[in-house]
């Protein structure tokens, strides 16, 4: 089978896009989908990504980790999948797309940042050392000094492999606060089973645990291997969290076909 598919990137974090608003792609194996995203027999990339037809929205959004699993929401995909849609010729002042973990809202400004609406947040759990916190998908965060020194690759799988979370496997983030306002951070993302250079969920969870707002509203720069993005948010209270929106560029790479 002949495929045609789009690579993009969001700070560094990359995608294979396919189009299939028409229905065009009818199945693709998990062991297919592996093949598409391998650095070395593939295309290449941290992730694939569907563009499907949804009546009542501009499109669906199917996600898939380089595993070649269906996965929960990726953030920085997301943001690529409508920078795509509107290259595609779907032009709306607003985006209003479904994806596995509900509905997003998302805007293009005139400069190509897309803006993201994430899903609320409403529980947080702290422990002593980290926090475990669902942003779309699940994220253990642990703020530390240093970050460029830590090996995240090994001290990352360490912590997805461990006991509490080897079953269904979870994102390590770690944070480092440069100033009030703005964070670097790196991540292990489970599904990749390596460091990416950059994850929107990851970004998202650790902007929304680094508020200098006690409550209202707050925006959070976020340095990453793979570029700068921005988080901004209302916090209710150190558990809640409304209107988060994840800011940064999505770009195209290139085209191409491929055989599967």
């Amino acid at each position: 089978m002949k495929i045609n598919f789009f690579k993009y990137h969001g700070t560094g974090n990359d995608f294979v896009i396919l189009d299939n608003y028409h229905n065009e792609v009818t199945s693709l194996t998990t062991k297919q989908i592996k093949l598409i995203c391998d650095r070395h027999f593939g295309v290449g990339a941290d992730g694939l990504m569907l563009l499907g037809k949804k009546e009542g929205y501009d499109f669906e959004m199917v996600y898939y980790n380089a595993d070649g699993n269906q996965s929960t929401m990726c953030g920085n995909g997301g943001r690529c999948l409508v920078k795509f849609a509107h290259n595609q010729g779907i032009h709306k002042s607003l985006y209003r797309f479904i994806a596995i973990d509900g509905t997003h809202e998302a805007e293009i400004d005139s400069d190509g940042t897309v803006s993201l609406k994430m899903q609320n947040v409403n529980e947080v759990d702290y422990h002593t050392h980290h926090a475990i916190i669902n942003t779309g998908s699940p994220h253990f965060v642990k703020f530390t000094d240093a970050v460029e020194d830590i090996d995240v690759a090994a001290t990352g799988a360490d912590i997805r492999y461990s006991k509490a979370f080897a079953d269904e496997g979870i994102n390590v983030n770690f944070v480092e606060t440069i100033n009030e306002d703005t964070i670097y951070v790196r991540t292990y993302e489970r599904g990749v089973e390596n460091e990416t250079l950059s994850c929107g969920t990851g970004v998202t969870a650790a902007a929304l645990l680094s508020a200098h707002n006690q409550s209202g509203f707050n925006t959070v720069d976020v340095k990453t291997p793979g570029g700068r993005l921005s988080v901004e948010f209302d916090k209710i209270d150190d558990n809640h969290f409304d209107n988060i929106w994840l800011c940064g560029p999505a770009e195209f790479v290139f085209k191409g076909e491929m055989n599967i």
